[in-house]
């Protein structure tokens, strides 16, 4: 009988790695990843909120894996229930707040199709305003991307991340690199499936 290796974790990105990129899961993957379920930890980390996540993997995806990071893990949701979320809005209001920069003139957050513009001055600022701030141009929290998941993974001192879009510029670039991961790049879900056998399967 399988025995899970306390301690060991394999994170997974959506697109490109569990599924084919913007396609739902294969019933193939699915039964994959219960058969990996019984040796270690799994979790999925996507850019995407979780309706989305959903659409791919299954309106049952929160009980399918051990962890489930949306949002690049603003939401994380463990064991089927939520863990942790961080509402943006505000989070960014209270972030401007508090930053310490000689002008703020108001309209901080605009919404626009499909995104948030945030200005830490104000919208309303002058041309020569805006110049000025250039100097402060570096004032937004770093972790933003999917490493921000790994706080909620001090348990684990053997992190795996599988992902296709490990390259510089790519949403998986960060927690590839990250001093906390191991990381795997991959060329398709088929790929993924071959990668965790021979790591994590194998006969020893």
């Amino acid at each position: 009988m399988a025995v899970r290796k306390p301690g060991l974790i394999a994170l997974f990105d959506v697109d490109g790695t569990l599924t084919a990129p913007r396609k739902d899961v294969t019933p193939k993957m699915l039964e994959f990843m219960r058969e990996l379920r019984k040796v270690m930890t799994v979790g999925i980390v996507g850019g995407s909120d979780h309706s989305k996540i959903s659409e791919q993997l299954g309106k049952t995806v929160i009980d399918d894996y051990d962890y489930v990071f949306s949002e690049n893990g603003l939401v994380a949701h463990k064991d089927g229930k939520l863990i942790g979320t961080q509402e943006i809005i505000n989070f960014t209001l209270h972030y401007l707040a508090d930053l310490d920069i000689p002008i703020k003139r108001g309209t901080f957050i605009e919404f626009r199709s499909g995104m948030l513009n945030i200005s830490p001055i104000g919208r309303n600022c002058s041309q020569e305003e805006r110049d000025d701030f250039e100097k402060y141009d570096k004032v937004f929290p770093q972790g933003w991307d999917k490493t921000y998941c790994l706080r909620y993974l001090d348990d684990f001192n053997e992190i795996h991340f599988f992902g296709d879009k490990t390259y510089k510029g790519g949403n998986d670039h960060e927690i590839y690199e990250s001093e906390r991961t191991i990381g795997h790049t991959v060329t398709s879900p088929e790929d993924t499936i071959e990668q965790c056998k021979a790591l994590f399967l194998a006969n020893p």
